[in-house]
Parts: structure tokens; sequence; C-alpha cells
């Protein structure tokens, strides 16, 4: 039977109510299609961070090296200054391991009613596709004389021609895959260096997808259209910083933020992938038992896709569906169902 090594780091909040519910769904779907998971849990994140002044111990990638996978709920505690998060942890896995695609669906689901009018589930389905190691979030910069009038701070973005290319071709594959559309999401038209340079690259490369639609339109239009015309999009490939706010656009017009699953890849399987939900901690509902769990087990189905697991990805999708179908739904999206009964039904569909 196959077995897979999955490092389970919760992290703070609402992590630690969801990733449980995924990891039951997970165990149940190699059940039924026949391998195991082997989870091993880590307490890593900002409340690590406040007991021991790390997110992660200093032999921290090392150690998720062992991993086919980490799975990974969210980072975050009102006590801890939002900007090291990302700089100890998420940015450090995601560079770390060279997982340079985000993988971010929007899926109008059954179930569920759009924050879109007059669109229905199977009307939308496209996947932005993010640049995860480089661009805006380069970490390249300095804040000099701060408290002078002369004060200034530079933030530099970074786009290297193997970056861009790789992301170009990623976005083209999977296009063939789905609809053979990609858009690329862009600001060049003002970003007259960096994204005028992304642009040329994914130009060039779009010759060698002569099957594929190819079109390029700014951030400002492409906003719209997720409002107004959002069945007109496939696979979106787009910077770190757009398509981080994009795809909490996408996952809005889904219904919820609690809907957003996410897959932080690299696609040669030389370092372990990790998926995650694309919202934060929410402290605020953190320890009710009220957390909507769906974003963390979708993320869960991206990941034994990943893993070779097609079958069983696609079965825990046809089970959130179900189960949404089904009228149970959590408080995000009007109901009353708690976190642990949505992760039992999705295990009762699934099996």
């Amino acid at each position: 039977m196959k077995s897979y090594k999955i490092a389970v780091v919760p992290g703070d909040g609402i992590g630690k109510e969801i990733i449980p519910e995924g990891v039951k769904v997970l165990n149940a779907a190699g059940e039924k299609f026949g391998f195991t998971t082997e989870d091993t849990y880590f307490p890593w994140g900002a409340e690590y961070y406040l007991k021991t002044r790390e997110f992660m111990p200093e032999n921290g990638l090392e150690i998720l090296r062992a991993f086919d996978a980490i799975y990974f709920g969210a980072v975050g505690h009102p006590s801890v200054d939002d900007v090291l998060p990302a700089i100890k942890y998420t940015f450090r896995v995601r560079k770390g391991f060279q997982q340079y695609v985000n993988y971010r669906p929007v899926k109008f689901i059954a179930g569920v009613t759009p924050a879109i009018r007059n669109k229905k589930a199977g009307d939308v389905d496209f996947v932005i596709v993010r640049e995860n190691t480089e661009g805006e979030f380069s970490e390249v910069g300095n804040i000099i004389h701060p408290d002078s009038p002369e004060g200034m701070a530079l933030q530099i973005s970074i786009f290297t021609r193997k970056g861009i290319e790789r992301i170009g071709h990623y976005s083209f594959k999977l296009a063939r895959s789905r609809k053979k559309k990609v858009t690329n999401v862009t600001k060049s038209n003002t970003l007259i260096h960096s994204l005028r340079y992304w642009d040329e690259i994914l130009d060039k490369i779009s010759k060698n997808y002569p099957d594929v639609q190819y079109e390029k339109m700014y951030v400002d239009n492409a906003s719209a259209n997720f409002v107004l015309h959002p069945e007109r999009f496939d696979v979106i490939v787009t910077t770190n910083m757009i398509g981080d706010i994009l795809s909490d656009l996408g996952a809005a017009i889904m219904g919820s933020l609690g809907l957003g699953a996410s897959g932080n890849i690299n696609p040669e399987k030389e370092y372990p992938s990790m998926f995650e939900p694309i919202h934060g901690s929410a402290p605020d509902i953190a320890g009710k038992g009220i957390a909507n769990p769906i974003s963390a087990i979708w993320s869960g189905a991206l990941m034994l896709d990943h893993l070779g697991q097609q079958e069983a990805s696609e079965a825990i999708l046809n089970a959130i569906t179900a189960v949404l179908e089904s009228g149970l739904t959590p408080a995000d999206l009007g109901g009353q169902a708690k976190t642990d009964e949505i992760g039992d039904a999705v295990v009762k569909h699934l099996k």
C-alpha cells in the first residue's frame, strides 16, 4: 500500500481547528482508495514564536525536507508583528523549497450562493497561477532615516527571466489540460520596466502553445471582470502581489474566504510542496468551533492530486459539494454547522 509522509503544521488560531478536519478527510480517502498518510505534527507558528522567539527551528527546512508534502493551516497572532509570519515562516518555506507556483482554484460550487448575481454552480471554474518566490515580495529594500524629514523607504521587485519562464510554461501546460485559455494579468502600462519585461517573456512563451488562446489584461480590468464576467477566465497567470490580491477576490465571489484553497507547488517535486487555505488565522473566531474547514479540506484534495491520487482528490471535492447541497453549511455561508460537523459530514459522504 502506498504511503505518504505528511508534515502537518496547523499553525495558529483557526488553523488548529480546521486542519484536524482535513486530516480526518485525508485518512478517510486513504482507507477508500488504498493509501495511507503518515502524519507528523509540528507546533510551529506565531504562538510558538511567543514561547521560543522563533516561528520554526533554525533547521526547520531540513526537518520538512524529509516529507512528501506539508499540510499547513494559518500563521498569525494579535501579539505578534504582522510582518514576521511571512518572513519567518511562509516565505522561508516557499523560497527554500522552490515552491514557485501558487495554485488557487476559483469554482462556483453547488449548494453555495455565489456573490455574483445571475451566476450558478458550473458557470465559473478557473485557476489563478501566482508566481510565488519573487516579484513584489522579494524582500529587497530598506527604510532609511525613518524618523527624519528625509526619511525614505525602498522596496524593490525582482523579476528574473527564469522565474517568468517557468511560471509561464506551467500555466500554458495547465491550460492544455483545461479549457485552453491563458490570461496574463499585468500592469505593464504603469510598471513600465518590471511588468513590461514580464509581458515580453510571456508573449514569447505563448508562441510555443498555438493551441492555447492567450490574452493580456490589466489588473484593474481583471478585477472588474472577476465581478462582471468571471466565466471568461480559465488559467490566470500573474505576479506574486497581484495574485495574492486577486485570489482573495476569487474566494469572495465564490461566497466566502472559507472556500479558498491553495497549493504552494514545486512542480519538479525536488522539494515538498505546501498546501494551505488562503485565509488567515482569524483570531476573532478561534476557539468557537465555527470556522469553515472546507478551505483546508479542499487544500488537502489539492495535495492528494499533486501526490498522484487524482481519484481520491476528485472524490473529496464531490463530497464537499454533496455536503453543501444537503444544506449543512458553516456560519460564514449563512448556516449553523460547527467545524467538526462539516468535517464529519464530508467523511461520511466520502465513504
